[in-house]
């Protein structure tokens, strides 16, 4: 298997409802694993998710999980989740979808070097850029 760059994002107790949110968006395959299932079965805790991933048949990968007991759960701003490419049609509908329910920074339109591009914070405080890449020149 090749080396991997992707992001991993916590979330504080609805994981779940925020994985199978981005399943629905970008399609793919969502495994999700709780800490019952690892051996939790007796903490408040046994349902939340202690590992989720989304790998689509485009090559894209989500990783998220639910902060494990104990840990503080601290968002941050200093990451986002970039979706970049040039299907134009499958970009926008991500778009509309992770900006529903969410906070738009940069609404998606065409910028100043050639793409379409925007930012927001989607409903669970995910931050996304959805860049799509304008014409060419040659």
């Amino acid at each position: 298997m090749a080396t991997r760059l992707n992001p991993y994002i916590s979330f504080d107790g609805n994981a779940r409802e925020a994985m199978e949110f981005y399943k629905n968006i970008l399609g793919g395959n969502l495994v999700l694993n709780t800490f019952g299932e690892f051996g939790e079965q007796d903490s408040p805790a046994a349902d939340n998710i202690m590992h989720g991933m989304l790998e689509t048949s485009g090559g894209l990968t989500i990783m998220g999980a639910d902060v494990p007991p104990g840990m503080e759960y601290r968002p941050g701003n200093t990451m986002s989740v970039s979706l970049s490419g040039d299907d134009a049609d499958e970009l926008r509908a991500c778009w509309m979808k992770l900006a529903d329910g969410g906070q738009v920074s940069v609404p998606l339109e065409k910028q100043m070097w050639g793409d379409e591009f925007g930012m927001c914070v989607d409903r669970f405080g995910v931050s996304w850029m959805v860049d799509i890449t304008g014409p060419q020149e040659t």
